[in-house]
């Protein structure tokens, strides 16, 4: 029988009362995490992008639900022969939440801004391959690379790519000033941002007046406001364990889809032993997928071999090359020289896959003679610690960025990683633009990173959401990590 937190009679007549305001020109939406800023090229949290990608900045194009690239800023593009060019054509009439006017100057600027030597831009290297940004005339901008690349319209949706103004984007962390339906409001630190209608908006206006995104990390509170009816929707809700009650409540929708999250055990691969790869494959080998998935998610999951999503058509099941087997983990550490064990640290970030598989990864760790020294982070000090200064030797994550296996190829990315077998593959990907030959490499990939067992990969983050029935036109799967609420309304 599965516990779950209870409520008194008062808060569910208050429930029954506010969980149906369908007329309600506004939205609450809950989030576990606060971003520590607002700005998307400025900083790599996942909470930024899940608050303003496509609400309030928007790219030269954007992903759709399904993900694939659709037009954003730019209505449309021509490529060259040899995929060096490309000419972007923009919409007109677009203007600035300040009123400030968008034209050809504000890409420039925004492609130049993220290649400056200053650029404190998470995924610089998405775009290390812009040679040149020209403005041919205010509505149109030519963008020359150096080489082919077959993902760069892929990659100019990412929200790190979003187009921001030279007078504004300075002061974008905290006041984001953007062109999407949405302009920015308030920021109560600790508690919510709120973002209001864009009258001016250039497409199709937001249908909600309103939207604010409620901080709530605990899952308890999370269960209280939901039920409360104070919470709309809360995407990636943060105990699954509650969701078949809600699932029960007709006033309520739960929604499980799919995102792009591959959820790691991340290794620091110079971190002393791990550094070692029979010790890294020990690792792997003493973790039970499954196990972890049903105690940690209440069974929402799926078991990954790499770090790569299940639902894209070039995944390769790899699970079975770092199956689940104590003897050959103890096997490994033996041959290593650490038959008497050794300790890890393991640095957890706060999210709840994070902390609940910690414990359950920490004992199964134990069974094979790993001990570890868990440290709960908080997402500032996670950032700090871990993503910057690679203090670290053990971590849980989940990467909900869309097909970053590239981040495999940068030797100082945080997990320590160097491969030129990797880098040179990685790079032919980039200069290939043939499907199938894009396909044959990627698979190569992960092959590659699952045979260095650079990470013990866990599992596919599942999109588990419970939402009012009456708010219609939120996203079901994560392509991007987004929660856009441009098409949201009230049925």
């Amino acid at each position: 029988m599965k516990a779950v937190p209870t409520l008194a009679a008062g808060a569910f007549a208050l429930a029954a009362l506010t969980a149906g305001h369908a007329l309600a020109a506004g939205a609450t939406i809950g989030m576990q995490l606060e971003p520590p800023v607002l700005d998307p090229t400025a900083g790599a949290a996942a909470a930024i992008d899940e608050i303003v990608y496509s609400n309030v900045f928007e790219g030269l194009v954007k992903f759709g639900e399904d993900g694939a690239i659709h037009p954003g800023l730019a209505e449309s593009w021509e490529i060259s022969d040899f995929g060096l060019v490309y000419t972007f054509r923009l919409r007109e009439g677009v203007t600035f939440h300040d009123g400030t006017a968008f034209d050809a100057e504000d890409v420039k600027f925004s492609l130049d801004r993220i290649a400056a030597e200053e650029s404190q831009n998470a995924q610089k290297a998405l775009y290390a391959a812009i040679l040149e940004t020209a403005v041919v005339d205010p509505r149109t901008v030519r963008v020359t690379l150096n080489q082919p690349t077959g993902a760069f319209l892929f990659n100019l949706a990412w929200g790190d790519a979003v187009i921001v103004a030279p007078e504004s984007a300075a002061e974008n962390g905290a006041n984001p000033v953007g062109t999407g339906p949405f302009r920015f409001s308030r920021w109560l630190k600790g508690d919510s941002v709120e973002i209001v209608r864009n009258d001016g908006y250039w497409g199709e206006p937001a249908k909600l007046d309103s939207v604010t995104f409620k901080f709530i990390s605990d899952p308890n509170a999370a269960f209280a406001a939901v039920m409360a009816g104070d919470i709309d929707a809360f995407p990636g809700f943060p105990a699954p364990e509650i969701l078949d009650q809600f699932a029960a409540d007709p006033r309520f929708l739960v929604i499980t889809g799919s995102t792009e999250g591959e959820t790691i055990l991340s290794t620091n691969n110079k971190a002393g032993p791990l550094s070692d790869i029979r010790v890294r494959a020990a690792i792997a080998h003493a973790i039970d997928r499954q196990a972890l998935i049903d105690g940690a998610m209440f069974g929402y999951g799926t078991p990954i071999g790499a770090h790569f999503a299940p639902h894209h058509p070039d995944y390769v099941d790899l699970t079975l090359q770092s199956r689940h087997d104590p003897e050959m983990a103890k096997k490994l550490l033996a041959e290593a020289g650490y038959e008497s064990g050794l300790t890890l640290r393991l640095k957890l970030p706060p999210p709840s896959y994070a902390r609940r598989g910690g414990e359950i990864v920490a004992a199964q760790l134990r069974a094979v003679g790993i001990e570890t020294e868990i440290s709960n982070l908080e997402w500032a000090g996670w950032l700090e610690e871990v993503f910057k200064n690679k203090d670290y030797d053990l971590t849980i994550v989940s990467h909900t960025e869309p097909f970053d296996i590239g981040i495999y190829a940068r030797d100082e990315y945080y997990f320590n990683y160097s491969s030129e077998e990797f880098k040179t593959t990685f790079a032919m990907l980039e200069r290939t633009t043939d499907p199938e030959d894009r396909s044959a490499l990627t698979k190569a990939l992960q092959r590659i990173i699952a045979d260095d067992y650079v990470n013990a990969y866990l599992f596919q983050l599942a999109r588990t959401s419970v939402q009012n029935a009456k708010l219609m036109g939120m996203w079901k799967h994560s392509p991007t990590q987004a929660n856009d609420m441009t098409a949201a309304y009230w049925e």
